[in-house]
Parts: C-alpha cells; structure tokens; sequence
C-alpha cells in the first residue's frame, strides 16, 4: 500500500506546474487584466503560490518578467498568423482577406484589447525591455502585411500602412466600444481597402 501511494504523489507532482511556470502564467493573466504597473512581484508571487524570492530566482526582474510574458504572446500570435493563412498558400489577396476575417473574430475574443499593443502605451521608456518585445511584434506585423501587400500586386506600402491602422484601430475599438461597436466591420473594411488599392 505505501508504495501505491508514493507512486500517486510522484504521478502528482509530474502533473503538477512548476514553480516557474505558476509564476509565469499568474503574471502574463494579472498583466493583461490588470495592467503591468498596478501589478507587484508580491501580488504576482502570492497569487502564484510562490515567494518573492522564487520568483527572482527565476526571473531576474519584474521588466524581464514582463518581457518574456509578451515575447510567448509573440511567438502565439504569428503563429496564429501563420495557420489563418496557410489554406490560402499562392493567393496573397485571399491571404489578406482572411487574415482580417480571422482578426475580426479574434479581436471581439480579446476583453482588454492586445497585450502588446497595451504594453507599448503603457511603457513609455524606449529601451524598456517589455515595449521593445512589443515594438518589435508590431514592426514584423507591418513587414508581413507589406510583403503580402505587395505580392497581391500593391505599388507601394500604402495598402499595408492601411491595414496596420486598421487592426491597431480595431484592438482599440474593442476596449473602449466592446464587440457591438465598429470592430464588427474589420473585415468589411479591410476588404473595402485592398479593393481600393489592387482594384
């Protein structure tokens, strides 16, 4: 019978998160509904059943911790990116098309807006390390639109500057006016521009 048990505790334990990652994914939850200033280690670490001191063993500061929160929320959204387009291989419009259908749904998902975007407005400093994980996604977004842009035939980057106001637009549409307000018409719109630009 004791060896049963002890086997049940060690199943336990295999299931059970790490410290790490209770810290981890209490923090990326209490930033993004709460924000990243009105958010302390203590309450982070309390919350997460952990120490203070468990924390920094792990993270070596709150920015870093801020950090690798928004660089996984990065790395998820390019690669949802990635799989809304990928059945549309070889059609950069269509790419385009469903990318903002895909967006629209997401976004009305998305209670506080984009984490990203949220961190940019909220850290003003440029060399904090959380705003330039942020700025870094919105610039490899603005790449990828400008690319897909262009190979539907756009001359220039106009039709991917469009685009990326869209979606910020949309982020911040969803915040303050909820899903019943204009970010119903995302795709609508963004289907109105690149009919605009490529005809």
């Amino acid at each position: 019978m004791e060896a049963d048990r002890s086997g049940a505790a060690d199943t336990a334990g295999l299931v059970r998160k790490s410290a790490r990652d209770r810290i981890f994914d209490t923090a990326k939850e209490l930033f993004y509904e709460r924000g990243i200033r009105a958010v302390g280690v203590e309450t982070i670490a309390a919350e997460a059943g952990a120490t203070k001191m468990t924390l920094y063993r792990n993270f070596p500061s709150k920015d870093e911790l801020v950090a690798e929160c928004l660089r996984e929320e990065s790395r998820d959204g390019l690669a949802w990116w990635d799989d809304v387009i990928a059945p549309y291989a070889g059609d950069p419009r269509r790419q385009l098309e469903a990318l903002f259908e895909g967006f629209a749904n997401k976004t009305c998902e998305e209670s506080h807006g984009c984490a990203l975007s949220n961190a940019a407005l909220e850290l003003h400093e440029p060399d904090h390390p959380a705003r330039m994980v942020a700025v870094e996604h919105k610039r490899e977004m603005h790449r990828r639109l400008t690319e897909m842009a262009a190979a539907a035939g756009a001359k220039d980057t106009g039709l991917a500057d469009a685009l990326m106001m869209l979606l910020e637009g949309g982020h911040v549409s969803r915040v303050t006016l909820q899903e019943s307000g204009p970010v119903r018409s995302l795709a609508t719109t963004a289907r109105t521009l690149i009919r605009a630009f490529l005809g």
